[in-house]
């Protein structure tokens, strides 16, 4: 008998912005990308801010100190957060978009959605979900973590220059695939010559 394996063909970066660094902060905006881990090709992408309001209304938090952290942040990234001239959506819709954006890509069952940590993006999204009521849309088998991915090779990371604007949730998606992929390649190279 022979055992089917599943396939997994998409890797998508998630990026959230928060008022908060636990599993229940406050969602200023979401950013993801398709892409391909061998070659850092990048696909479709998302990016939409969440109405700060919208969050705390349902009980997501602010931490003082988080709030005070964006203050020292550069301006760009400050004005991300309070520029209203792009609309800003209400968590639930956001939420729904972002779902939207996993099925395009293939699918809960098809996407592996890469975030900084198991409880930091991927866990703050999944909170969110369940506390408006949506089910997540990726299955929690295909999270993966950019953090211990970092932790093989850190010397890329700190050495990969930014581009675009940091703290802004679709930039930074687009900066971590950059210097993942440059380690996942290292990680190859020591194995292909071991």
């Amino acid at each position: 008998m022979e055992i089917m394996k599943k396939e997994v063909n998409t890797h998508i970066m998630l990026d959230i912005e928060t008022m908060g660094n636990t599993s229940n902060s406050a969602i200023t905006s979401i950013g993801a990308v398709q892409f391909n881990l061998d070659t850092g090709e990048i696909g479709k992408t998302f990016y939409t801010k969440v109405d700060l309001k919208s969050c705390t209304d349902i009980g997501l938090v602010m931490n003082p100190d988080t709030v005070l952290w964006w203050l020292k942040q550069n301006e760009k990234a400050r004005l991300e957060i309070a520029d209203k001239s792009v609309k800003q959506l209400h968590l639930a819709e956001a939420l729904q978009m972002f779902k939207n954006f996993i099925n395009e890509c293939g699918g809960k069952d098809s996407c592996l959605i890469w975030g900084n940590s198991a409880r930091f993006d991927c866990g703050i999204m999944a909170d969110a979900y369940n506390k408006v009521n949506v089910k997540i849309p990726w299955d929690f088998r295909n999270e993966r973590c950019v953090r211990t991915l970092v932790s093989f090779n850190p010397e890329i990371k700190e050495k990969m220059s930014f581009t675009g604007v940091m703290h802004n949730a679709l930039d930074d998606c687009i900066h971590q695939i950059k210097y993942c992929t440059a380690i996942w390649d290292s990680i190859k190279q020591k194995v292909e010559t071991n």
